[in-house]
Parts: structure tokens; sequence; C-alpha cells
């Protein structure tokens, strides 16, 4: 067998596996998303209720997983709830795609942005601004970095919090942290919730159970 036909073996095989990987996470994160619609569908009930504090959550979920605890975090705390849209990352292949490479390319140019739907939102009545985001390779997903490029946070406590399979990049943590406060916040928070492995997660209410506990609990503040 020639190098040539090996090289190109080789090549075959490993863009085999990537399609299989790509294939094997949509599959998973499209069956999430059917098993939480009914979960948002209820939640919305209590969610849309007026809000009655002056805090602020701005979320971006793909499989619907962070979706689900900003609107439990918005019921908890009585705050607005503010979905962001990122047209480029939207279940399927092609956006899983889009997340995986934009995820990376972050690495090395963390100046390239995605579109998102807000881009600016007048955050000035509120004195609490909470940010979601799924994690992707370590990192708080692009959508609330291009969220926080292009607002202000002026006297703010801001809470930045994750849903996450296996590992938070604490550098990137750090780095969003710098980017906040350059933007005029008084405070950052960091709060967390580990899902596990996407065959062996948390399910919604083993997850929002958590979070009651570590983040609402009797020294948590609102």
């Amino acid at each position: 067998m020639s190098v040539l036909h090996w090289i190109l073996s080789a090549l075959a095989l490993a863009l085999l596996s990537m399609f299989a990987y790509l294939y094997a996470v949509t599959w998973i994160e499209s069956r999430q998303a059917r098993q939480l619609e009914s979960k948002h569908s209820n939640a919305s009930v209590t969610a849309d209720i007026a809000p009655t504090s002056r805090t602020a959550v701005v979320n971006f979920s793909r499989s619907g997983n962070t979706a689900l605890v900003a609107r439990h975090v918005t019921q908890r705390l009585n705050a607005t709830l503010f979905p962001l849209d990122a047209p480029d990352y939207r279940l399927g292949m092609g956006g899983l795609a889009h997340a995986v490479m934009d995820a990376n390319t972050r690495r090395s140019k963390p100046e390239v942005l995605p579109d998102i739907t807000p881009r600016t939102i007048d955050l000035k009545p509120f004195d609490t601004v909470w940010l979601g985001s799924p994690v992707w390779l370590y990192s708080p997903a692009p959508p609330i970095w291009a969220f926080v490029e292009h607002n202000r946070f002026d006297g703010q406590r801001v809470v930045l919090f994750n849903t996450f399979n296996s590992h938070i990049g604490d550098d990137y943590i750090v780095k969003l942290k710098a980017k906040v406060m350059e933007r005029g916040a008084r405070s950052f928070e960091h709060k967390r919730v580990l899902r596990g492995r996407m065959t062996q997660q948390l399910t919604p209410e083993q997850m929002l159970q958590a979070i009651d506990e570590q983040w609402f609990g009797p020294q948590a503040g609102s």
C-alpha cells in the first residue's frame, strides 16, 4: 500500500470520526431539547409574572439547559429575563460545527465574535445582572462574550452562571471578569453547576435542586 493511500485512508477515517461525533452530540442535544420543552412551558407560567426586583437575567442556550436555569433564576429573584439568540449555533449538525469551530477560534482570536440578538440591552434600570451561558471548550460560549463586548454594566453587580459537562477553564473566567469590570461593573461573581458527561448527566430536576442548594441556600444572596 502506497504512502499516499495510507494518508488518504487516515484522512477518511478522521472525517468519518468527526462526522460520527457531530452526529452523536447532535442527537443527544436534540433529545435533551425535546425533554426540556414541557419544563420550559411550565416555567413560563411563573417566569412571565411582572418582575418586582431590579435584577436582569441575560442568557444564551443551545439545547435548553441554560435556558431552564435562567428561567429558574428569574423566578427565584422575580427578575426580568432576556434570552439571546445566535442563529449560527441553532440545534443541528451545522450549528454544532459552528459552535465548535468558533469556540476554538476564540482561543487565538478573541476579537472574533458571533452575531447575537439583541446585541445591546438597556441595563440602566437594573442593579444586578446575571449572565448565563453553556461552556464550550472550557470557556463560556462566544455569544456571552459578544454580549459583554457590546454592553456596559455601570455600577452593577454581575453574576456569571454556567452549566457545563466536565471542566471550566478558570483563566477564561478571569478574562471575562476583567472585561466586565472594564465595562463599569462594581463586582463580579461566578456560579456554576456541573451536569456531568452527556451520557451520564444530572436530570433537570437534580440540576435545579443543586442550584437551589448551592446558589440560593441560607448564605446565598439575591
